[in-house]
């Protein structure tokens, strides 16, 4: 696929997930940032951003600041979770190097105001193992079909979009806590929810975003230990010790659910 297509999908993912406007900046090599601010996304100057990339710039976006959007942001996201995450929720998967983890754009039920964009983002990151230190409700993400300076000029290229879907999107919906203004929002951990349906037909709590997960894979034919290992990784920090035997039970109702439902 062309670069352009890149760009051009993951706008459009944009654009079906009710995001209209947005926020373009550019990091030159000598560090200066440079903004485009709250700009309709058929605005956007694509081909200076194009020219500044080529002379080593990073180009970066976000749905534009001082708005409400139904869309939040997570970093640092094992790749197999977020293209199965992107394609449960009709969101977009976008990595940005070969070796390291996605970004992950996920439109929701309802539009959020920055401070509840912060809150749904940690919740989501402490479950699905994003980057906690980028879920500021504002953060910055790459813009796909540009190259990533920071790792040698490697392509950043959408791997999840929602027309590449196995199932049909679901928006999330966002826990009422989570919408609630002021407060510490290290207090809103997705534990606290585990036993509550967030989303109309599914749980994004840490176990009903895994048990999803482990089940959509092995459905796709992959090998158990391989889902088995990589449900660890995922589920470590938040089950600690306890890891995998919650992985193998996981795994094994699963093969059960998936095998009947061949049956």
């Amino acid at each position: 696929m062309k670069a352009s297509w890149h760009t051009e999908t993951m706008l459009a993912g944009w654009q079906s997930a009710r995001v209209t406007r947005a926020d373009l900046a550019l990091r030159r090599s000598s560090g200066a940032m440079l903004w485009q601010s709250n700009l309709a996304l058929e605005e956007l100057p694509l081909a200076w951003a194009r020219a500044e990339n080529a002379h080593g710039a990073e180009v970066y976006i976000r749905p534009a600041r001082g708005l409400d959007w139904p869309m939040v942001f997570l970093d640092d996201v094992l790749p197999e979770v977020a293209m199965a995450a992107a394609r449960g929720h009709g969101g977009l998967a976008i990595q940005t190097s070969p070796a390291g983890g996605c970004h992950l754009w996920l439109p929701c039920a309802r539009n959020l105001n920055e401070a509840a964009r912060h809150r749904m983002q940690r919740w989501l990151a402490e479950g699905m193992g994003g980057d906690l230190g980028s879920v500021s409700g504002e953060h910055l993400g790459r813009l796909a079909g540009f190259k990533n300076w920071k790792r040698g000029g490697c392509w950043v290229n959408v791997v999840a979009f929602p027309e590449d879907r196995t199932n049909a999107p679901l928006p999330l919906t966002v826990p009422a806590d989570l919408m609630e203004t002021g407060g510490d929002t290290r207090q809103h951990r997705p534990q606290d929810n585990a036993a509550k349906d967030t989303r109309p037909g599914g749980d994004v709590s840490p176990s009903g975003q895994e048990w999803g997960w482990v089940c959509r894979m092995l459905e796709a034919g992959w090998d158990p230990e391989r889902v088995y290992q990589g449900l660890i990784q995922q589920a470590r920090s938040r089950r600690g010790p306890d890891v995998e035997r919650y992985a193998r039970r996981t795994l094994q109702r699963a093969m059960a659910k998936v095998q009947c439902n061949h049956v």
